[in-house]
């Protein structure tokens, strides 16, 4: 199933698949198991994090998967409370001997943490990261269009990724031109924006969208994700939404579509308030 999923190119160069496996919850030898069939369905994007606590299963599931390390695109992040310069360098070090890798595809800052005031620190920490091959791509989560600005100015070195809330509640119009400007890819987390129950998804307008198109209302949604140039990352444990999640490059939203999806965003609220320019990490 994955010769239909798009690559997109960041700006170091290195590519990314279209869309990728969230894992958030996804832990132990379940998870483990889980995440080893996504990659055997087709995923080669596997997004984590040291704060999942699921870098283990990850690493497990390679290990035990069919699919060659070097077709594989593996993601964790950078937790707050490791933001220091030293701390952040061990930190990866750890990412690394838990999930058994001997680098990272990408590694990102996982919340900017402006009260505490250290993801320039971590940010210089994860350049150096790269520079010692324990990362080939670096990047951040949630930062606002100031915290890029900002590292960018202190370091001269734009992150090729930020991995954002988006969803049609949320769909951060002004975010992705700012990051379209700088050639930065916008990856969606919660893309379906299920903290809002099912929503969306029962809607009615989007029913007939999916209907049209002889499709589900989650790929109508994922679709839309990809058509406004971001890379979602759908959680999926089953095998069924694994499949489901991936089958989503063989059709196309029309403008009217894609406007009939934006229009939730009318609120253009988060899900769960965590505004990064006060949220704190741990």
């Amino acid at each position: 199933m994955t010769s239909n999923v798009p690559m997109i190119t960041m700006n170091d160069g290195h590519k990314i698949p279209a869309i990728g496996l969230g894992t958030y919850s996804l832990n132990g030898h379940a998870g483990a198991d889980a995440i080893r069939q996504g990659i055997d369905t087709g995923y080669r994007l596997i997004d984590s994090a040291f704060n999942y606590e699921n870098e283990g299963a990850v690493g497990k599931a390679i290990q035990d998967s069919s699919v060659p390390r070097d077709q594989l695109h593996i993601c964790s992040k950078l937790p707050g409370r490791r933001h220091a310069y030293d701390q952040a360098l061990v930190t990866i070090e750890e990412s690394l001997l838990r999930t058994g890798l001997d680098y990272f595809d990408l590694y990102i800052i996982h919340w900017p943490n402006p009260k505490t005031d250290k993801y320039v620190e971590a940010w210089q920490a994860m350049i150096e990261a790269r520079k010692r091959g324990y990362v080939r791509s670096i990047g951040v989560s949630n930062f606002l269009p100031e915290h890029l600005e900002r590292i960018t100015q202190e370091t001269g070195v734009v992150p090729c990724l930020n991995q954002i809330e988006l969803h049609p509640y949320f769909e951060q119009e002004e975010q992705r031109k700012f990051h379209e400007k700088h050639n930065i890819v916008t990856e969606s987390w919660s893309p379906l924006g299920r903290g809002r129950g099912e929503g969306v998804l029962e809607d009615e307008g989007i029913r007939a969208i999916a209907e049209a198109h002889g499709k589900t209302p989650t790929q109508i949604i994922l679709r839309w994700h990809t058509q406004l140039g971001a890379v979602p990352i759908p959680k999926a444990g089953s095998l069924a939404h694994q499949k489901e999640n991936l089958s989503i490059f063989d059709f196309e939203l029309t403008d009217e579509q894609m406007r009939v999806i934006s229009a939730f965003s009318k609120d253009n609220k988060r899900l769960w308030d965590q505004d990064p320019a006060e949220y704190e990490e741990f």
